[in-house]
């Protein structure tokens, strides 16, 4: 997912994540290989796993594939050689942009984020150059179908830890602390809703409106080519999509 949580780009990125499920669902198994790695392949005492879970539902990985992903880390452990590293970077006329790498070559990577930064009217960055443009949050979406009460939702949601729930016609945006978001996603599930979109991700502080024609052309091709390369995980900008 790129930016904020608009309706429009959700359903958009759902769309588009249909035509390409299979590269999807790699991409979030060795997400998953990796938490494995890193913390076992237990849930309830592995964090990372548990919200590496929740994205792969919300994209509506089948449970028996997210099963076998956990079962073949487990088994494989040693030979994943994954990393995570995070790249920082200006779009066209400023757009701040975050890409999550999960990568076992780091120079390959690297090569290809200042190829296609330079490509579509950007920059590649260091470390640390967009990040404070940025809060890190997690992210639920339910869509409000009009069967939702409104005022359970907040109700549950508030009790589940969530930090703020906002309103909107199509959906419902419940947003939490990092480190609530597993719990919060864990209680909304077992009380029966279904999430749309269910993240931790940054979220812009201020958003950037684009009007040239060509910026907006060479945005669009950017996060594009920067979501289908293979060792991207998730690219974030404070571009401000329109609905």
């Amino acid at each position: 997912m790129s930016g904020h949580s608009k309706w429009s780009t959700i359903k958009r990125k759902k769309g588009e994540a249909d035509a390409k499920r299979g590269k999807i669902f790699t991409k979030i198994g060795r997400e998953i290989a990796v938490a494995v790695k890193e913390g076992g392949a237990d849930p309830d005492t592995n964090t990372k796993l548990k919200d590496a879970i929740a994205k792969a539902k919300a994209n509506n990985m089948p449970n028996d594939s997210i099963t076998r992903s956990i079962k073949k880390a487990a088994g494989e452990g040693n030979t994943n050689n994954f990393e995570d590293i995070i790249y920082e970077g200006y779009g066209p006329n400023g757009v701040a942009v975050i890409v999550e790498t999960l990568t076992d070559n780091r120079n390959r990577t690297a090569a290809d984020m200042r190829h296609f930064f330079d490509k579509y009217g950007g920059n590649l960055g260091t470390s640390g150059c967009v990040m404070f443009m940025f809060e890190q949050k997690g992210v639920l979406i339910i869509e409000n179908d009009g069967k939702t009460s409104e005022e359970k939702l907040i109700e549950d949601a508030l009790i589940a830890g969530a930090d703020d729930v906002e309103v909107h016609e199509e959906y419902f945006e419940v947003t939490t602390s990092p480190g609530e978001f597993s719990n919060a996603t864990d209680v909304l599930e077992q009380a029966g809703y279904a999430f749309e979109h269910a993240q931790i991700q940054y979220v812009p502080q201020t958003q950037v409106k684009l009007t040239d024609e060509n910026d907006l052309t060479q945005i669009v091709k950017l996060i594009d080519r920067l979501e289908d390369c293979d060792d991207v995980q998730a690219v974030w900008h404070n571009w401000e999509e329109e609905e």
